[in-house]
Formats: C-alpha cells, structure tokens, sequence
C-alpha cells in the first residue's frame, strides 16, 4: 500500500513545535482525534532506538490502546524516522518556514484493517488538535 502523506501549517517557531511534539506533558494535551477521546499518558525516549508509548482511550472508558513506536533516527527540530510495532514506517518532519511558520508533514504506511481515507482523516485530526494546541499555548 501507497504510504499517506498530510501536513499542516503551524503559526509557531520551530523549537516551540518539535518541543510541543515530543513532550509527554505535551502529548497527553492533544494526541487524539476527537473531543471524545483522550491521551491520559505518553512516554517517549527520544533517541535512536529508544521507544514511545501512548495511551488512547475513549473518555467514557469503551476501549483504549497504546501506540507504540521505536525510532529509527532523530535529527533535532528537522526530523522523527520510526517504527510502529507492526513494522509500518512513519516519518515527521518539521520545516521552518520562517521565525514563527513551521510546517509539520507526516508521511506513514497505513495498516490493513481499516480504510485508508479513515486513516488519513483519524491521523488529519490528530494533526490539526496539535496545531490548535500550539498555537493556543
């Protein structure tokens, strides 16, 4: 399967964004796709080889899951290589556009249980909660 690309323009510098990315207290404030959902934990060792987990639950307690990855490689405020634990590739990477503009694209292999428009628009969601909450904090 063709991997699924999207982006989204952030009026943030770039530090701000790769900080507000990676952070687990962070994290926890904007890793879901929908007001119904949440992200109650996140840990992240950010390094090559190191891992990442958070936890996604529907806030009324109906199901939940941790994503999991590994990272691949690191290049501090340009890029985030990793791996989903079924082995899908995932790429971030943080382009300054100028002092306050960074553009976030991601680009990652969809899974084969649900439709890849579902996966676009669910990862979209996830994307644009981000840009809201950096550019409101």
């Amino acid at each position: 399967m063709e991997p699924i690309k999207i982006d989204i323009t952030i009026l943030s510098p770039v530090d701000k964004v790769w900080d507000y990315f990676n952070g687990p207290e962070h994290i926890t404030q904007w890793n879901f796709a929908s007001d119904t959902w949440e992200c109650p934990s996140a840990e992240v060792d950010l390094k090559p080889g190191g891992k990442f987990k958070t936890r996604m639950e529907a806030k009324d307690g109906s199901f939940g899951f941790d994503f999991i990855g590994i990272y691949d490689e690191i290049i501090p405020e340009r890029s985030i290589t990793y791996h989903t634990e079924d082995n899908r590739k995932v790429q971030v990477m943080f382009d300054k556009i100028d002092g306050n503009t960074t553009k976030v694209t991601e680009i990652f292999d969809p899974e084969k249980q649900n439709p890849v428009e579902m996966q676009r628009d669910g990862w979209y969601a996830i994307l644009n909660n981000f840009h809201k909450y950096v550019e409101n904090h």
